[in-house]
């Protein structure tokens, strides 16, 4: 049996965090789902960015496309929207078959707006309605200004992925955004059956303080930040709040690995696969990890949903000088910024494949 196949028996979804046109067009991700257990994906701005700058893929669309006067944002959005929705369909039945569980794909809405939440929630409906899926996720950051935006989104229907969180403290911040939505759904006599991911960033933490780990805890401090945070969400998960929420129809918001391909090349490539490894999560992981998974990857004891050791890792980062709370607010800081120089990107990135193929280039 494949590891992918032991990690999806044990309770974790494996989700794939790349989507390319040539994904869809060769059946790569009709065998992945099929072979490797994969049963949803994500995708972001640098992941379309190296899809139609580095292949070919897009030409045709992008070239009758243009021909429409269309560019910019309104050009991204309808060529990831052809990718997304196509995606979508291949997940729908296991999106069925989990009542809504499990099946998702995720795009992302301007990062240039995270800090506008107002025009962040018509951005998500707008997406959201010219998708015309019932298993297409909204990113929104969950920054400080995302949580309303996030709030709303839920109260409006609108399933949420959210994305860009470090901590325990922000995926709590998150959560209770999500059920503050859900139970204005409620209050509104509106199905409050709304879905959501809560998105950790881990394999960062490692690079963040790379040459200043205490001895022995090389690697480790992501680890531990992501079991603080399973800690709290199973706690979450059998709290009095949440359980009222679930007694009426709520959903619960699943928690979800991002960043899980390893930086460091001294390590294993499959280190925050086994690592991370947790019944009731989601695990988005880059496709060479994913394959280098099912390859030989090996599938350990699943972590401890009392946390294990985790606070007396994170004490020892914290008398060796890593401050985990002031860390996790830089990082998604620093996220937040590397989101806009992504987006940006990826504009440019478009203006000039635009211009190529409409002068005959091709490329």
């Amino acid at each position: 049996m494949k590891a992918t196949e032991q990690l999806h028996r044990m309770g974790q979804s494996l989700w794939l965090d790349n989507i390319t046109r040539g994904l869809l067009t060769s059946g790569t991700l009709e065998r992945y789902i099929r072979e490797l257990s994969i049963t949803g994906l994500t995708s972001n701005p640098s992941i379309f960015d190296h899809a139609i700058r580095d292949t070919g893929f897009y030409d045709e669309a992008i070239r009758g496309k243009t021909q429409t006067a269309q560019a910019g944002e309104k050009l991204f959005f309808e060529l990831a929207l052809e990718d997304l929705t196509q995606a979508a369909d291949l997940f729908r039945p296991i999106h069925d078959a989990t009542n809504g569980v499990d099946g998702w794909v995720s795009l992302e809405v301007s990062p240039l707006l995270a800090d506008e939440p107002a025009k962040t929630l018509e951005a998500a409906k707008q997406l959201s309605a010219s998708a015309g899926r019932p298993n297409l996720f909204i990113k929104i950051p969950g920054t400080p200004n995302g949580l309303s935006a996030i709030e709303d989104a839920i109260f409006a229907g609108i399933p949420v992925n959210v994305t860009l969180l470090f901590s325990r403290d922000q995926y709590l911040k998150a959560a209770s955004a999500y059920m503050r939505g859900i139970q204005r759904r409620i209050e509104a006599n509106l199905d409050p059956a709304v879905h959501s991911v809560a998105s950790i960033f881990i394999s960062r933490w490692d690079k963040a303080i790379a040459g200043r780990e205490p001895d022995g805890l090389k690697g480790h401090l992501g680890i531990a930040v992501a079991s603080q945070a399973y800690k709290a969400y199973r706690e979450l998960l059998i709290s009095p709040q949440w359980l009222q929420l679930q007694a009426k129809g709520a959903s619960a918001q699943r928690l979800l690995w991002a960043s899980t391909g390893t930086k460091d090349p001294k390590a294993s490539d499959t280190f925050y696969i086994s690592g991370l490894a947790a019944p009731n999560t989601v695990n988005t992981m880059p496709e060479d990890t994913l394959l280098a998974f099912a390859d030989h990857g090996r599938v350990p004891n699943a972590l401890p949903i009392d946390g294990g050791d985790c606070e007396a890792v994170l004490a020892r980062f914290a008398r060796g000088g890593i401050d985990a709370g002031k860390l996790a607010e830089q990082l998604q800081r620093e996220g937040a910024e590397a989101f806009v120089r992504s987006w940006n990107d990826l504009m440019l990135c478009i203006e000039s494949k635009a211009h190529a193929v409409r002068a005959g280039a091709g490329g």
